[in-house]
């Protein structure tokens, strides 16, 4: 990488290069083309040739990767054309979606919410690859170990209370408590009417079909291993209950099984979402 000094989190460059393995390794049509990631981490000829970047072994993770977002920017493009104005992105990481969709984006004020260290460093490297950073893309950092709060700092960064927004918040709860969940969940709740949140969750293990508990067994191992464990599963009902008791007006359950069906019928490929994570999907009025 280009700047020694300061990385992103290893999370965040795992998912860029997922996404860009999709485009490389899966047939076409793809669920999402994002190779922009992959620019930005940079990384050595041999990425490919890491353990959790083979093409078998990653099949399911990459699934979920590349449908979390395409769900995200359908959303995003659907709501931007009734009359939101504002996209906050909670736990950014090295998302593209200002530099691959420019067509929408540029309509409304993205905000990006993530640590300062990872925000540095891809600021940096948008400058070095030559993107703009144009006056509708706005980085917030936020130190959440440090105890401060992502809604102050995102109205600190010109983020208009009065405007509807999308908040996103994917493949976050399952490293947060339930106060945390319940926390965010009561904030973007009081955001203008017209504003939706979409954050994934996960389903508790006895839920998921056994087919899919070797993938599942292997991502709690991870997270164990890098010092940030899964500690927090939902069934939707206790979600959707959670975000009715937050002050939300209308609250969707969006199943792996339904996106299955909208983004990987008739694949001639086998790549196919795990069952699992599940969004919410949540609307004040």
């Amino acid at each position: 990488m280009n700047d020694q000094l300061i990385e992103p989190d290893h999370t965040a460059v795992r998912v860029a290069l997922w996404r860009a393995l999709h485009v490389q390794v899966d047939s076409p049509p793809y669920v999402l083309k994002d190779e922009v990631g992959l620019q930005l981490v940079d990384p050595d000829d041999k990425w490919r040739q890491r353990p959790d970047m083979d093409p078998d072994f990653s099949q399911g993770f990459r699934a979920s990767i590349v449908a979390r977002a395409r769900f995200i920017e359908d959303l995003i493009t659907e709501q931007s054309h009734n009359n939101v104005t504002q996209y906050v992105i909670l736990g950014a990481g090295l998302d593209t979606f200002a530099q691959r969709r420019p067509d929408i984006a540029s309509r409304i004020k993205v905000f990006e919410v993530d640590q300062p260290e990872t925000q540095t460093w891809k600021r940096r490297r948008l400058v070095d690859l030559g993107f703009d950073i144009p006056e509708w893309l706005h980085f917030v950092p936020v130190d959440f170990e440090a105890g401060w709060s992502w809604f102050e700092q995102l109205k600190a960064s010109g983020f208009d209370t009065s405007q509807p927004t999308v908040v996103v918040s994917t493949g976050v709860t399952q490293y947060l408590t339930k106060d945390a969940i319940n926390a965010t969940l009561r904030q973007v709740s009081k955001l203008a009417p017209g504003s939706t949140l979409a954050m994934t969750f996960l389903l508790p293990f006895e839920s998921i079909k056994s087919e899919d508990h070797p993938e599942v067994d292997v991502a709690k191992e991870g997270a164990q291993a890098s010092g940030t464990p899964f500690i927090s599963f939902f069934t939707p009902f206790e979600m959707l209950g959670m975000a009715r008791k937050a002050g939300f007006q209308e609250v969707r359950h969006i199943s792996s099984t339904e996106l299955n069906k909208r983004y990987f019928t008739g694949r001639t490929d086998g790549l196919h979402l795990p069952n699992g994570e599940e969004f919410l999907v949540a609307t004040t009025k």
